[in-house]
């Protein structure tokens, strides 16, 4: 092609994925008690051993990729020949992409003659990565990079993110929920359902009383805002933090619910760099439905 497809590791699908269908990544960065590692899809430290070591109380810390990163990045495609479509973690969380502005404005500079599409996902871990694998067949069924870019932007806010989280500590570090409230949600075995917004932002909606009832609401807003209803055809992902059996529990429900899904439900690990923030315990259900709208 003419042209690369780009994201950030953050877009949690595996390595083999990634290279399956072709598409690049640039490296998020994490460090767990003090020593610091890129998100290399759990190639420096096993994911099970991360979580282990976050539930026994290790601090994490993670760092976005810079634009001296993004440019070191970019540079070898360019001098290739090759444009770029760039797809960023969501402006909601993170502010990487202004560091890939940047760079791209540096770049085009130093290649006139190249194009650089940067675009916002809007969305975070295998939802991120489901815009991918989907940006992926686009390109393949031959979408110019023009075309692309324009489509990512106008069809990114129908990819859903719905979650739960059965560990609410690393909530509480990051803010997200009031010490208080995870008390309470404790004792009384609540786990909030969470989703992303129109602006890319993570946010607590309902407060779902036991882990098997959230694992059905999960399902839940999959039958009420997926693309044709339980007609639904396209792909559906689930990202999870230590936690296989919660996130098999929610794939078969929607294996059970949704016969015309396009293969069987791909259950993937969140990485490094969203697992230091959610913690082990975390389920989140990616698919494309209606518009995002708030």
């Amino acid at each position: 092609m003419s042209y690369i497809l780009s994201c950030c590791s953050t877009a949690d699908l595996s390595k083999e994925h990634f290279e399956e269908r072709d598409i690049h990544y640039v490296c998020f960065h994490y460090a767990i008690d003090g020593v610091e590692y890129p998100d290399d899809l759990g190639v420096s430290i096993p994911f099970e051993e991360f979580y282990a070591r976050m539930a026994k109380g290790a601090e994490t810390r993670t760092a976005q990729v810079n634009v001296a990163e993004y440019v070191d990045y970019f540079t070898p495609f360019l001098e290739a020949g090759q444009d770029i479509v760039h797809v960023t973690l969501s402006s909601g969380i993170s502010g990487t992409i202004n560091a890939a502005r940047n760079a791209a404005n540096i770049l085009r500079e130093r290649f006139p003659e190249r194009k650089i599409f940067i675009v916002d996902s809007l969305g975070a871990s295998s939802g991120y990565g489901l815009l991918m694998d989907t940006a992926a067949t686009k390109r393949d069924e031959g979408m110019s990079a023009e075309e692309l870019a324009a489509w990512l932007e106008e069809n990114k806010l129908k990819l859903h993110h719905w979650f739960f989280s059965t560990d609410l500590s690393s909530y509480v570090r990051g803010g997200r929920i009031s010490k208080t409230a995870a008390i309470f949600g404790g004792l009384l075995d609540i786990c909030p359902l969470l989703n992303m917004d129109n602006l890319g932002r993570l946010i607590p909606r309902y407060k779902i009383r036991t882990k098997k009832k959230v694992i059905r609401e999960c399902e839940k807003k999959m039958e009420e805002h997926a693309q044709n209803g339980l007609n639904y055809d396209g792909k559906c992902f689930i990202s999870m933090s230590a936690c296989m059996e919660d996130a098999r529990a929610v794939a078969d429900l929607v294996e059970a619910r949704f016969p015309k899904l396009n293969g069987k439900v791909l259950i993937n690990n969140i990485g490094t760099t969203i697992g230091a923030h959610t913690g082990p315990g975390t389920v989140a259900l990616f698919f494309w439905g209606d518009e995002r709208v708030d």
